[in-house]
């Protein structure tokens, strides 16, 4: 099940076993117990878990790194402890990818020049979380607009070989090795050995299509490019 499809019905699974998968976000180990951040990327809010000493592999869960990603089982109590209604009192942990020591995103504050860096894992962090969250939620609704008002939605190419309603500056692409290309007898670069036979941009706008489907459906809406 998700933490999402848990926290939902909280209730429902109180004093039950449930088998969760995701990643660790924090790890706390003490002598005779630890917790651990819970998160699977279903729901903004980590679920904790508790592991006691009397389980047989406690040395090997209170090593876990940040980032690994775990199975775990184990039962919904009631917390005792603040900023949470429930946890999970765990019986076993299993680690289905372990994670580097150097793993980057940590459980502290990093500055948004650092998460540009490493923009496969920022995703995994509060900030980005939320701002997909809200994204997504905003563009559901805008969908949900126009297709109650019969708009029909489209997409436009996104390569072109021509220019863009008069633009100038034009993102350029080809597969042609930049370091030795072929040139034609006009000493000019020959893009007939090109992937597309010529010259070819990334579009700036999808105006021109859109003005030909608008013509057809009558009321049509697309993303930006």
């Amino acid at each position: 099940m998700d933490v999402k499809d848990l926290f939902k019905d909280i209730l429902k699974y109180e004093n039950k076993d449930v088998t969760l998968e995701g990643w660790v976000r924090n790890n706390r180990n003490q002598s005779n117990f630890g917790f651990i951040d819970f998160n699977d990327g279903t729901y903004f809010q980590n679920l904790q878990l508790v592991y006691e000493k009397e389980l047989k592999d406690f040395e090997s869960i209170s090593k876990i790194r940040v980032g690994s990603a775990i199975r775990v089982n184990g039962t919904i109590v009631k917390s005792e402890g603040s900023g949470q209604s429930h946890e999970m009192k765990v019986k076993n942990i299993e680690v289905l990818g372990d994670s580097p020591e150097d793993y980057p995103i940590q459980p502290k504050r990093h500055t948004r020049e650092f998460l540009r860096e490493v923009a496969y894992l920022r995703p995994r962090t509060n900030l980005f979380n939320a701002v997909f969250r809200v994204r997504s939620v905003a563009a559901q609704a805008i969908h949900e607009y126009f297709q109650s008002h019969n708009y029909v939605y489209f997409h436009s190419p996104i390569i072109t070989g021509a220019d863009c309603e008069g633009s100038g500056q034009m993102f350029k692409i080809t597969t042609l090795d930049m370091n030795n290309l072929p040139l034609g007898e006009d000493k000019k670069v020959d893009f007939k050995k090109d992937l597309f036979g010529k010259q070819t941009y990334i579009t700036g706008s999808g105006q021109l299509h859109g003005e030909t489907f608008a013509l057809a459906y009558k009321k049509i809406y697309k993303n930006t490019c």
